[in-house]
């Protein structure tokens, strides 16, 4: 579904959305923006053929609900919403774009409430936080048939090797450094 894009671009600033249109990658994650500035950001990335993915968390001024993925998709038409929110992935769902469930392991309590929403779920992709929690990849292939991005504290290019031998389809970084590796894109 991702074209076999090794690295998603987490993109922050203005400064980073420039370099990332430069780049040719087609997704790019949209977070840490206002609301407001939505809008022509999305737009912008339509016009360079680019797919808008938003972290709704994120986004200052959105409401991170159902009721705020629910603007994203019908007034922006954005390709994909990453939530930690079951709701939220269950509108993707229903509406027809990708739904990233988003979790954070920090315990064995954690993953196994995670991997129960999952199941429930059903999201398109997972994405897994922090990244250098590998060994666990394969405990959650074997409960969630879902595809696993890898995101969080991602500082070189051999973090990003290893998240993808151990199992992850993709990497997220906000890290623009990482972005232009073309063994990786």
């Amino acid at each position: 579904m991702l074209q076999d894009q090794k690295i998603i671009p987490a993109i922050s600033s203005h400064q980073d959305l420039k370099k990332f249109l430069q780049l040719p990658f087609t997704y790019g994650i949209l977070m840490n923006f206002q609301l407001a500035q939505l809008p022509d950001l999305v737009k912008l990335m339509k016009e360079s053929h680019k797919k808008v993915l938003i972290h709704s968390e994120l986004i200052r001024g959105l409401s991170s609900d159902e009721f705020g993925a629910i603007y994203l998709i019908q007034s922006l038409q954005v390709d994909g919403i990453i939530s930690s929110k079951p709701k939220v992935i269950e509108i993707c769902k229903k509406r027809h774009v990708i739904g990233i469930l988003r979790f954070f392991l920090k315990d064995s309590i954690s993953l196994e409430q995670s991997l129960e929403m999952a199941s429930k779920v059903e999201p398109d992709y997972l994405e897994i936080l922090p990244a250098l929690s590998i060994e666990i990849i394969p405990e959650i292939k074997r409960q969630v048939q879902v595809p696993i991005f890898m995101g969080g504290l991602i500082r070189t290019e051999a973090q990003i090797i290893k998240c993808l031998d151990a199992g992850a389809v993709a990497v997220t970084t906000s890290n623009p450094e990482l972005w232009n590796n073309r063994k990786l894109i």
